[in-house]
């Protein structure tokens, strides 16, 4: 199928399907041997050919099976020549596309760069809940269930082929070597950059998309693909009814998002996958920062010292001058301890051999410091035991405030954010923490928000009102105003008499 890319004449092969290519953008199915010629010259091929060579060129398309021909009865003919030229059609066959759309792929391929977008798992999720929201309408069109489906997979196609994309590039990245020290320097800078302001919320967006997913499979993923089929609208075709291969695709791409976002074996998402390499790429890219900074400190690299120093030895006129120049360079001098002299000098004299001397203990600070120990008195131990109950008190102040800031917010069962009216400060600091977790939250089907602390142990509730007002709550420093809720704060397994805050 591949085989007009090699060759003499690859170039011309290749810009005769292109040709052709652009015809079918035209709609025009068939060109005759003017047409080709003339559309050679609009994708850019310039030079001058002849006839009997377009016609070879044409031929061995069309014995690679690439190019089909027909006669055109439909055309009069005055001449001999004119027969010759405009009766036969060419056009492209099913391998001759496959083919031009291969080559096309690749070179768009190795023009293209990755990217790590944030927006398309936004999309996704977006797209997840439309498909909810027109499931749970028996009055929705099957051509809009259809249509989304169709940007759902395409945004899905986009985040595999440019995370595919992204990831071998960082790893090429990772194994650059010999590249300008600035240059590499600052592309690694700035992809470090790049990770980290993906990374922000990514376990939050993954989230939102595993429960659009989950939500989905509530309403029926069959039902979906069915009602998507008949929106699709497809063609009869001589090969037979192209339905169940159009579903079996639609369930092959569902089972690649399922597999990203919520596997149905329990494993664990792919995109936690790309969480993780991600990091460990931010990781790597900065260890590889700091030898490059490091590196250009020194005036030479270690493997330079020691490459030249073997160029030294290489060239030692002499054994002498290897064993002095071995000492200069790995500091192979005089013991350190040879002024050490024996606890009782009478009866060892200084002039006594060393074979023949008792052995003198020495200190293994010469090595590394180059001086003996100096014993002193030991030091005193501080006593800590004051220190450590004055930090248990004071948890055990902290954590019966935080008690009684949430005995103060807790709730019997749904109220007005209005109602709270007076706090004190540190009780609205525990409120507007709740709040803000909450809101940082996407709303599930009925519009209600949920979080819950970072110990688990007080669960809120948002809900908006149809009415709509403005609460204001106040404290000792100051008033907040903002948009009305519908609050329930709940703390499971707290020993305390809930009342509702109207009532204090």
């Amino acid at each position: 199928m591949f085989r007009f890319t090699t060759g003499d004449r690859a170039e011309l092969y290749g810009v005769i399907l292109q040709a052709f290519g652009a015809a079918n953008e035209r709609l025009e199915t068939a060109l005759g041997l003017d047409e080709v010629r003339a559309r050679l010259r609009t994708v850019g091929w310039l030079d001058a050919i002849h006839d009997d060579d377009l016609r070879e060129a044409l031929r061995r398309l069309r014995e690679w099976q690439l190019l089909d021909v027909v006669q055109n009865h439909a055309e009069n003919y005055r001449t001999a020549e004119e027969y010759e030229r405009r009766n036969l059609q060419y056009s492209l066959t099913r391998r001759g596309e496959a083919a031009f759309a291969g080559v096309e792929h690749a070179l768009s391929v190795l023009a293209s760069t990755g990217a790590l977008q944030t927006a398309v798992l936004e999309a996704i999720a977006d797209r997840l809940d439309e498909l909810y929201v027109l499931l749970g309408e028996s009055a929705s069109s099957d051509r809009r269930v259809f249509s989304t489906l169709q940007e759902l997979e395409g945004h899905l196609e986009a985040l595999l082929a440019n995370t595919k994309a992204f990831n071998g590039e960082l790893q090429r990245l990772l194994r650059t070597e010999g590249a300008d020290l600035a240059t590499f320097r600052e592309v690694k800078a700035a992809t470090v950059a790049y990770l980290q302001e993906f990374l922000v919320n990514l376990d939050q967006r993954g989230q939102a998309v595993t429960s659009a997913v989950e939500r989905v499979e509530q309403r029926g993923v069959s039902r979906l693909h069915e009602r998507a089929l008949r929106g699709a609208e497809l063609p009869p075709t001589a090969d037979g009814d192209p339905a169940p291969a159009w579903l079996e695709r639609r369930r092959a791409r569902w089972e690649g998002l399922q597999a990203w976002f919520r596997p149905v074996d329990g494993s664990r998402p792919r995109v936690d996958q790309l969480h993780d390499v991600a990091r460990r790429a931010i990781v790597t890219l900065l260890q590889v920062l700091d030898r490059i900074t490091e590196s250009r400190r020194r005036s030479s690299s270690a493997v330079q010292d020691f490459r030249e120093l073997a160029r030294w030895f290489a060239t030692a006129p002499a054994e002498d001058d290897l064993h002095r120049l071995w000492s200069a360079a790995f500091g192979l001098g005089p013991a350190r301890h040879a002024h050490l002299a024996h606890p009782d000098p009478e009866l060892v004299p200084s002039s006594s051999s060393w074979a023949q001397a008792p052995p003198v203990q020495v200190s293994a600070l010469l090595r590394t410091s180059g001086r003996t120990e100096r014993f002193t008195r030991t030091g005193r131990v501080r006593d800590i035991g004051g220190i450590k109950a004055a930090r248990a008190e004071r948890a055990r102040k902290e954590r019966a405030q935080l008690e009684a800031a949430w005995d103060v917010l807790g709730t019997d069962g749904p109220v007005r954010l209005s109602d709270f009216g007076m706090l004190d400060h540190a009780v609205f600091e525990r409120l507007l923490d709740l709040l803000g977790r909450a809101l940082a939250v996407r709303p599930d089907g009925s519009g209600a928000r949920r979080a819950v602390t970072s110990d688990g142990r007080v669960e809120v509730v948002l809900r908006p009102l149809p009415d709509a007002g403005r609460a204001v709550l106040r404290t000792p420093r100051g008033s907040l105003e903002g948009p009305d809720f519908l609050v329930e704060v709940r703390s499971p397994g707290s020993a305390r008499e809930s009342v509702r805050p109207d009532a204090r």
